[in-house]
Formats: C-alpha cells, sequence, structure tokens
C-alpha cells in the first residue's frame, strides 16, 4: 500500500514538491553561509520523494542521550535562517499541492502527507528522516525512559 501511495504522490505533484526540496538543497550548497542547512534539506528531499513509510524524527529524539549543542543553540537561528530562505516558499508548495490532491478523492491521503510536510518545511533542522517503524519504536523507548524517571507524574 505505502508503494502506491508513494507513486501517487509522486504522479500527483509530488514530483513538484521534491524538485523544490532539490532546488533547496542545491542552493544551500551553493551560499555559504547556509551550508549547515543542507543536511535537514537533503532529509526532507526523501521525505518529500518517498513520504509513505517514512517519518521525520528530531535527532533530540533518535539520541536523547547525547544532545547536540549546535541544535540547542544554534539550531533555532538555522531555523530562522531556513525560513527566511527557503521555509516559507516550501511550505506554500506542500500547502498547494496538498489543496490540489485533496480536490480529488483518491489524492486526500498523499494531500495530507503534503500538509505533514510544509509544517516540517517550516522548521526542518534537526529532523533526521527514518522508518515509521523506527519512529514508533524510539517514541516507545523515550517514554518508557521518561515513566522510569517520574517525568509524566
Amino acid at each position: 500500500m505505502r508503494t502506491v501511495l508513494n507513486i501517487l504522490n509522486f504522479v500527483l505533484g509530488g514530483f513538484f514538491t521534491t524538485l523544490a526540496w532539490l532546488l533547496a538543497t542545491l542552493v544551500s550548497i551553493i551560499l555559504i553561509f547556509t551550508l549547515p542547512l543542507t543536511r535537514s534539506c537533503w532529509e526532507i528531499t526523501r521525505l518529500s520523494f518517498i513520504p509513505f513509510g517514512n517519518e521525520a524524527v528530531h535527532v533530540d529524539e533518535l539520541y536523547p542521550e547525547k544532545k547536540n549543542a549546535l541544535l540547542s543553540g544554534g539550531g533555532t537561528l538555522l531555523n530562522i535562517l531556513w525560513f527566511v530562505f527557503f521555509g516559507w516558499w516550501l511550505c506554500l508548495s506542500h500547502i498547494a499541492a496538498g489543496i490540489v490532491q485533496c480536490c480529488t478523492i483518491i489524492g486526500i491521503p498523499v494531500g495530507i502527507a503534503n500538509f505533514k510536510l510544509a509544517a516540517i518545511a517550516l522548521w526542518p533542522v534537526g529532523r533526521r528522516v527514518v522508518s515509521v517503524e523506527l519512529a514508533k519504536q524510539v517514541r516507545e523507548a523515550n517514554a518508557a525512559r521518561n515513566i522510569k524517571n517520574g517525568q509524566f507524574r
């Protein structure tokens, strides 16, 4: 089913949003001061190409034992740079694709995936694309760790 939905996404506009992410990746490489954004850009490009079966997870969720200093302090600054240069137009492209896809009954699941990508497009720094199964395992392990430490009382 994921394969069918991924193909449907590609045919119904996912190709264009993926091209937009590739363009943003190339621009982030060319502009030296946006080079730290390239990793996040590439990760979300993969998610835009194959949204079903993958999920974006923040690195703090993925690796809770080692907090990334760059993402704690500089991550906000990088996300603001991202928003100014790339985030707003990528978000709008996903919203437009989602609206067009939701106009057809068969495209509704793909449109919903594009709306989720629109939210990620605004603040992608520090996210990694992993399988849905791994994301579920990570969240369950983090929840168990938080319960054990008494953080959910």
